[in-house]
């Protein structure tokens, strides 16, 4: 704690990625409770900053201010597919923190002229550069491709990771088709329940940049345990103590 009551300032806690912790901040009850909770976005992320809470432990800004000191990396977003709509999403999830992989086996399209802003652009095909770059429960992966001979193979391998969230691109017919291709290619129901498709809420999205930003809301959303649905006479917590499994 780098501001607040002179009793409690620095106090520590260590937060494992779990969500277990050692120490404590002193003070009321749910301040180690929010103290922790606001810790785990922050290390989700793999950022370091600071977050400021009430001396009851309330999200809402107050009395005290916690410094977060993350020792993780950011978490990894990767783009299957060098699409019109991919520029956007590469955008969206450095945004949000991540770090970025464009993938794509057509080197025509897969260019740092066309992605300046992705950390990496990698020529391959997709399920095999998936099978050998890191992940972990913290990636993000989403298929954008709209051709079976790409999607299915990647999200085969893909569906059956510990990651946080599967999602690919198409229409429903296109929805139908792939699910169809994924079960004769061995992906149970179970596996195929975990794919967001087709990927994005229904904001009534047009543009890349719409599109977007409907597929960033829906990985928030699941990661974070969000519902989606506006939160105007909505009786769902604004805040969400802990990270989504």
């Amino acid at each position: 704690m780098t501001r607040g009551p002179a009793e409690l300032r620095g106090r520590a806690l260590l937060v494992r990625p779990d969500g277990s912790y050692e120490g404590g901040l002193g003070g009321a009850a749910g301040l180690d409770r929010t103290g922790v909770a606001e810790a785990r976005a922050l290390l989700d992320a793999g950022r370091t900053g600071t977050v400021e809470v009430s001396e009851d432990g309330a999200h809402c800004p107050g009395g005290v201010t916690l410094l977060v000191e993350s020792s993780v990396p950011p978490p990894r977003m990767i783009v299957f597919g060098a699409v019109d709509f991919a520029a956007a999403l590469v955008r969206a999830g450095k945004f949000l923190g991540y770090h970025v992989t464009l993938c794509d086996a057509r080197p025509v399209f897969a260019t740092r002229q066309r992605f300046p802003e992705a950390d990496e652009v990698v020529v391959d095909w997709p399920h095999r550069y998936l099978e050998r770059t890191a992940t972990d429960g913290r990636t993000v992966l989403c298929v954008l491709t709209h051709d079976a001979k790409f999607d299915v193979p990647v999200l085969v391998r893909a569906l059956r990771m510990p990651v946080a969230f599967v999602g690919a691109m198409g229409s429903r017919r296109t929805h139908e088709d792939r699910n169809r291709r994924l079960r004769d290619a061995g992906v149970t129901d179970l596996e195929l329940s975990r794919l967001h498709s087709p990927i994005g809420l229904d904001l009534g999205a047009r543009t890349p940049e719409e599109t977007a930003l409907s597929i960033a809301a829906e990985i928030v959303a699941s990661r974070r345990g969000g519902t989606g649905v506006p939160l105007k006479g909505a009786h769902t917590p604004i805040h969400h103590d802990a990270v989504a499994a």
